[in-house]
């Protein structure tokens, strides 16, 4: 991880470009629990893409294409909101 900037070097009102900063990979943080997909019955809502705390709904433009476990800390949001049952808990195996 880089050192921190002088205050001076900050942008104003210490605004950060997306692409200056580096993204934790939160996903060894995992509750023990991952989501699982069945792509055959998603509806692409992208219910799970907005309730989604960590961003590790996976879309290609507008279409939901997976999860990605580096970043999903397994908080069960994306199973309980998805209206067809797409999405379930499994254990986190490793």
């Amino acid at each position: 991880m880089r050192g921190l900037s002088d205050w001076n070097e900050l942008g104003v009102g210490g605004a950060v470009s997306p692409g200056a900063v580096e993204q934790p990979h939160t996903g060894s943080w995992r509750t023990g629990l991952r989501p699982a997909v069945d792509l055959s019955r998603c509806v692409n809502c992208l219910l799970c893409w907005l309730y989604c705390p960590d961003s590790a709904v996976e879309l290609d433009g507008t279409v939901f294409t997976g999860i990605d476990l580096d970043f999903c800390k397994g908080c069960e949001l994306c199973a309980e909101i998805c209206p067809v049952d797409a999405i379930r808990m499994v254990d986190d195996v490793t």
